[in-house]
């Protein structure tokens, strides 16, 4: 079993930073790639970005190119999401989880992979 805690969110205004961080524990031995998604009130949780066990293999989805930027401190079993330049539309739910590996480099987009989940942070971006 892995457990991950986000930790970051808040309220902001429309061009400012967040950093959320998902600091994992409990059988992190193993590879996991970690995910971060997020959710509309009403809609299903949706892809954000993600990190290979190695680090060396990031996606990201279309709305966070260039504004997001997911990293990984393997040693401190965290995994990081800069936000920058936020918009209104990206308040949602943020959560982060954990899907077991077993190439070092990959990474899926698809939220069913994942195994493990946080309970999720709160962002909201007022315009």
């Amino acid at each position: 079993q892995v457990q991950l805690v986000e930790s970051g969110g808040g309220l902001v205004q429309a061009g400012d930073s967040l950093r959320l961080s998902c600091l994992a524990s409990g059988r992190t031995s193993g590879r996991y790639s970690i995910g971060w998604f997020r959710q509309h009130p009403g809609n299903q949780r949706e892809f954000v970005a993600a990190v290979s066990w190695d680090g060396g293999n990031r996606q990201y989805a279309d709305f966070a190119v260039g504004r997001f930027t997911i990293s990984r401190d393997t040693a401190k079993n965290t995994v990081h999401l800069q936000m920058n330049t936020l918009r209104p539309e990206d308040t949602a739910v943020y959560y982060c989880a954990a899907d077991p590996v077993v190439y070092p480099n990959q990474v899926t987009r698809t939220r069913y992979e994942y195994d493990y989940w946080g309970q999720g942070t709160q962002v909201t971006v007022s315009s």
